[in-house]
């Protein structure tokens, strides 16, 4: 405890409707108990007198869970705490000027423009793994060491990450896939400043910051599991295969407070992630489990009031992936696209070419989805092995890895919906998956083949981000030949701009072959070689390598 100058009043307060006596033990103190009173709103309240500084303390409740003896008195973080000693659970208190802070943090960086959802390429991380591998001896795995990294991604050309939860988790390390405290972000990564330094320093790049939510279930180490377990989840799981956690109810509805109490939890908890974090989205973990689309109808609906005038992005893990979760008639915007994903590992691994089923891969209104945004598609994710282990699985080895993984790559940028990258998938990193800490080698990147697959995702990142014919869902196949396995399309936007792909998806190399019905005549820029080819009446005449595609502009 830290506290100096002028005192004023602070009212702890703790929601429990349904539990019949409540007290704070704080430092400030000596770790007496302080009965609380209870109000008709549902909160037990306690006022104080303190000066500013820093303070600790705990709430003691009559626990109504079921799993308890009859209102066992039981000791509990605040479930509102926005910071949490790590060692003891004490909920962590900072008062400036009488008013409950977080941290002294200024923003630096609210004014620069962000990037629109339709211009988005997306790199997923997980904090821990994503800033270690580096051959030296130093600990990594903090926000600090994701800034030091920064310029690194700025020069991958992302304007956005996404990163694996943040919210305090059990143990020292993990994906965050189990939350305990919904308003304090986890201490091992580093400070609450550091946090905000992060965010505000990718803003400065133009990067936008997404953040994954798990808002299916909690980690049974969350105090409301304690205060009262049936008023914010479901006595049983809904699914036993997929139970990670008190499940959160959002059907229940305390008809005397008119709240549906799950419900306005997490919803406090988004509207505290941005304007206290300033973040640009959030996905939607394990949404097909949420099992409520009114829920998360709400949720996005929340999403966008809090962040104003600022591009927010709600995408969701839907599995399977379906249209009925995406609008215009479903509650989220865009929906993790497992069915790109699986369509390409199959063709990329060796599986004959089928090209009714890449068409469906790289024009997913063909499947009923209506927006550019609304997929976002990727070669892999936090949940699966990265292409190139997969491949290596299936016998594909060295140089032919490189050649697969960069056609993969120019199909998701190319194919309409938000592409996205999963932490070294661009430089063709092979580490299992694995939830224990499992650092990227960083050091594949001083190789040239792996070098080599950065700047060709690079080149690929630079059209995808700044083209605005890759902001629309317009898509034309112009051009199908499935005896030599060519497949050839145009993404255009209404203005006019033009960009044209070519895919041999063959196993053979094709001379002078020609592409009839060129969507572009005159002058043209190829840009994964980097030269100038003039197309006359509509007919493109080049050799196309196996396994590789081409990607032209007018210039």
């Amino acid at each position: 405890m830290s506290n100096h100058g002028e005192k004023h009043d602070h009212e702890f307060r703790l929601f429990a409707p349904n539990n019949i006596g409540a007290s704070l033990i704080a430092d400030f103190n000596e770790w007496k108990e302080i009965p609380m009173e209870k109000g008709n709103d549902g909160y037990f309240h306690l006022t104080q007198n303190l000066g500013d500084g820093v303070y600790q303390y705990r709430f003691i409740i009559c626990s109504k869970s079921w799993f308890n003896n009859a209102d066992e008195c039981k000791t509990i973080t605040d479930p509102y705490a926005t910071n949490v000693d790590p060692e003891s659970q004490n909920s962590i208190l900072n008062l400036k000027d009488g008013r409950k802070i977080v941290d002294e943090y200024i923003w630096q960086s609210d004014d620069t423009p962000l990037p629109i959802n339709e211009r988005l390429v997306i790199y997923e991380m997980h904090v821990g793994d994503f800033s270690g591998g580096e051959d030296d001896n130093f600990t990594r795995g903090k926000y600090t060491d994701v800034i030091a990294k920064l310029d690194y991604l700025a020069d991958l050309g992302v304007n956005a990450i996404e990163l694996m939860p943040l919210k305090t988790s059990p143990g020292d390390f993990s994906w965050g896939y189990s939350p305990i405290h919904y308003f304090a972000p986890e201490p091992s990564f580093g400070s609450t400043e550091e946090l905000k330094k992060l965010i505000d320093k990718c803003h400065g790049l133009g990067i936008r910051v997404i953040v994954d939510g798990v808002y299916n279930h909690a980690s049974t180490e969350n105090p409301l599991n304690q205060i009262d377990h049936d008023y914010w989840f479901r006595r049983d799981g809904k699914n036993p295969d997929q139970n990670w956690g008190p499940e959160f109810n959002y059907e229940f509805q305390d008809e005397t407070l008119g709240i549906n109490p799950a419900l306005k939890f997490i919803t406090d908890s988004i509207r505290f992630w941005i304007l206290e974090y300033r973040i640009d989205g959030i996905r939607y973990d394990a949404a097909k489990e949420i099992d409520s689309f009114d829920a998360l109808s709400s949720f996005v609906q929340n999403t966008r009031e809090m962040c104003e005038m600022k591009p927010f992005f709600n995408v969701a893990e839907y599995i399977p992936p379906s249209p009925e979760v995406t609008e215009p008639a479903g509650p989220i915007e865009s929906c993790w696209n497992d069915s790109f994903m699986y369509s390409m590992l199959e063709y990329l691994a060796g599986d004959d070419i089928d090209l009714e089923k890449m068409k469906n891969a790289i024009d997913p209104t063909r499947l009923g989805y209506a927006k550019v945004t609304s997929v976002t598609n990727f070669l892999a994710n936090h949940d699966q092995n990265r292409l190139f282990r997969k491949l290596g699985e299936r016998g594909i080895l060295d140089a032919e890895l490189y050649t697969r993984a960069k056609l993969g790559a120019l199909i998701l940028m190319t194919a309409v919906g938000v592409p996205m990258i999963w932490m070294g998938e661009e430089f063709g990193e092979h580490v299992q998956m694995s939830e224990q800490s499992n650092k990227i080698n960083w050091t594949l990147l001083e190789n040239d083949p792996n070098k080599d697959l950065f700047i060709y995702y690079k080149i690929l990142i630079g059209l995808r981000t700044t083209n605005p014919a890759f902001q629309t869902t317009n898509i034309e196949f112009f051009h199908e030949d499935p005896d030599s396995g060519v497949l050839s399309f145009h993404r255009f936007d209404d203005a006019g701009t033009n960009i044209v792909i070519v895919l041999n998806l063959s196993d053979n190399d094709l001379e002078n072959y020609t592409v009839p019905n060129f969507p572009i005549d005159g002058n043209c820029r190829e840009w994964t070689k980097n030269y100038e080819i003039e197309i006359a009446a509509n007919r493109l005449t080049t050799k196309l390598f196996r396994r590789e595609g081409l990607v032209f502009s007018k210039t």
